[in-house]
């Protein structure tokens, strides 16, 4: 892996809006370019909304999508990419010529090549599909990068998949926090007028992003991925309300000894930026644990237990 300067994004986007949500693209990017990022990555489907979807017909969904890589948002991720010689990640609905719809995450590179990531646990839309395959590839810049979006992230088989697949790099695009999550100690929902009086009262939106419901619960897991299987690890977060929820940003970058390199806090939109030093790589411990493992035990990793239910009934659970 060669040095990288990357970026992680939390925006506030407009639901079903996409001219909205590009223009913050756009907008970023040229504050990236400016500051000389490499790699830059933006939110699960802040191109085309996210809480919002689960409300709408299998039509609505569909007038949204776009394939991939014809589409139109894609093929201007790809323009922005070539014009400012960086790697660009964001989110969509995407669409397959057989009608399939995915929450995918499409990652521009500037040599013209493009990667997509089919979410594996999909559970926004019963009209959506889950991927089945991870995503590995290698980027112009000089360092082989994973996807996996949001909830992927939470198995920990998936990540470690993607760096027995040589990741030296994971993008982990979310919109999270502030969730109504079944888990009785697990986040909780915030006050959207904690979010609309942010200007008058930033501490007690500060307060919600930094506790429990944010940055609190991603630290219970998040640096464990990265240290666990010694890759750096760019988080990009949503950020304020999100239909009748409120994203906690919190966007940060983090080492393969799971420290972070850069954070925010802030209840904006905002860049967090880190130089990706592959001298971190070098022995690291998630590195040398790697290669102590004993595959002859692990049978019973691909074997059902019987408690596997779909990602969708469990998300949604009744507490």
């Amino acid at each position: 892996m060669q040095g990288i300067k990357a970026a992680a994004i939390q925006f506030t986007h407009a639901p079903g809006d996409k001219a909205f949500n590009f223009g913050r693209i756009r907008s970023f990017v040229e504050e990236a370019a400016a500051q000389g990022v490499d790699l830059l990555v933006f939110p699960e489907m802040c191109i085309t909304g996210y809480w919002h979807v689960r409300k709408l017909s299998k039509a609505e969904i569909e007038s949204l999508a776009e394939p991939v890589p014809a589409g139109q948002s894609t093929q201007e991720l790809l323009a922005l990419a070539a014009a400012n010689n960086m790697t660009i990640g964001a989110g969509l609905i995407e669409i397959t010529d057989a009608g399939e719809l995915y929450n995918a995450y499409v990652v521009a590179m500037p040599d013209g090549r493009v990667a997509c990531h089919r979410k594996i646990h999909c559970f926004i839309s019963e009209h959506m599909k889950s991927g089945d395959a991870y995503t590995v590839f290698d980027i112009p810049q000089g360092a082989r990068v994973g996807v996996l979006v949001c909830y992927d992230n939470n198995i920990g088989e998936n990540v470690r998949i993607t760096a027995l697949q040589g990741a030296e790099i994971l993008l982990a695009p979310h919109q999270t926090g502030g969730c109504d999550s079944p888990s009785p100690r697990c986040m909780g929902k915030i006050d959207p007028q904690l979010w609309e009086n942010r200007e008058q009262d930033p501490a007690a939106i500060e307060a919600e992003f930094r506790g429990p419901k944010g940055r609190e619960w991603v630290m219970r897991w998040l640096p464990a991925r990265a240290h666990d299987n010694g890759l750096f690890l760019v988080y990009s977060n949503g950020v304020g309300v999100d239909d009748d929820e409120v994203r906690t940003g919190n966007a940060m970058i983090l080492d393969p000894y799971g420290d972070i390199l850069s954070e925010t806090w802030a209840p904006r939109d905002a860049m967090v930026v880190a130089d990706l030093d592959p001298d971190r790589l070098d022995m690291c411990t998630g590195q040398r644990w790697l290669t102590t493992r004993r595959p002859a035990l692990y049978g019973p990793l691909v074997e059902r237990s019987g408690r596997e239910k779909d990602t969708r009934s469990v998300r949604f659970a009744r507490k």
